[in-house]
């Protein structure tokens, strides 16, 4: 595994990988990383014959009030994970090489950056969408694979493809959990041992809401109101939000006939936790693979 902190020689290495008639795909990363992260890698591997990782804790997507400084950062650890699965050029730049200074560019998809995560952490999505488009730039994958347990950041990441006309298939890959449930995430690791616990609210709100489902409910406010009743009987839980929307559009859908998503965001003490589940509505067709063809 190549080791690559330039963009100008990540941009080189890619190319070569190219020129060899290998197919790339790039996994995003800020590091910390777990097994949901190694099931990218994983498909990245299967589907592509170069996969390229990066990691990058990106400050322009953290608010002022957020968690840039404390954000784990085990790089050695990360890179014999990413090693051990035969990664072919991991691309670790600094805040500088993404952001020279006086850099004023962003990449922002109006409307949809206001939505669910985008509206408890106003400029989130606008960091996110500037850095992703640096690194489709920089790697020129032809495929790029993220977590389903970042749905809105999903949606917003494929309108910025599907507008940019950028060449490159997002493929979307399913949540990994702990054994009671809970979406591996590398902000676990700040729970203490009672909040990890407590955690578990968040899919078992989730569960109820499929489980209702499952029974024949397709009225929206009647699952939400259920969901969040899950998480109100948890004391350490404060929910930010829950709410079944399209997974494209992220607006709110009345009922779920047709499919949807429910995304479900909460504070378990002082970390901000994410969560959601797909919904196949009573009679309806599978869910559409995500992705751009």
């Amino acid at each position: 595994m190549k080791i690559i902190s330039s963009a100008e020689q990540m941009q080189l290495a890619c190319r070569r990988l190219r020129q060899e008639g290998k197919r790339i795909g790039l996994v995003p990363t800020m590091g910390a990383l777990h097994d949901g992260h190694l099931s990218l890698v994983r498909t990245a591997r299967a589907q592509s014959q170069g996969v390229a990782v990066s990691i990058f804790v990106n400050p322009l997507q953290f608010g002022p009030n957020e968690d840039l400084s404390k954000y784990p950062r085990t790089f050695e650890r990360d890179r014999q994970m990413l090693e051990a699965e035969q990664v072919n050029l991991l691309f670790a730049p600094s805040v500088e090489e993404m952001y020279p200074p006086g850099a004023t560019t962003y990449v922002t998809v109006e409307g949809l950056s206001e939505k669910l995560d985008g509206r408890s952490r106003p400029g989130h999505f606008r960091g996110v969408t500037t850095v992703v488009s640096k690194l489709f730039h920089i790697v020129d994958p032809d495929l790029a694979f993220l977590g389903q347990k970042d749905a809105a950041q999903v949606a917003v990441i494929r309108r910025m493809v599907r507008d940019l006309d950028l060449p490159v298939r997002i493929v979307v890959c399913p949540i990994v959990r702990e054994p009671d449930g809970l979406a591996m995430s590398s902000r676990n690791a700040y729970l203490d041992p009672q909040q990890r616990q407590s955690a578990t609210v968040l899919h078992r709100a989730l569960m109820r809401i499929q489980h209702l489902v499952d029974q024949g409910e397709q009225n929206s406010q009647t699952l939400i109101a259920i969901g969040k009743q899950v998480i109100s009987e948890e004391s350490a839980a404060r929910l930010d939000y829950l709410e079944i929307v399209n997974p494209d559009s992220l607006d709110p859908v009345a009922d779920i006939s047709h499919g949807a998503l429910v995304a479900v965001a909460a504070w378990i003490g002082a970390t901000r936790l994410i969560d959601n589940v797909v919904l196949y509505g009573k009679g309806s067709a599978p869910w559409p693979e995500v992705g751009r063809e």
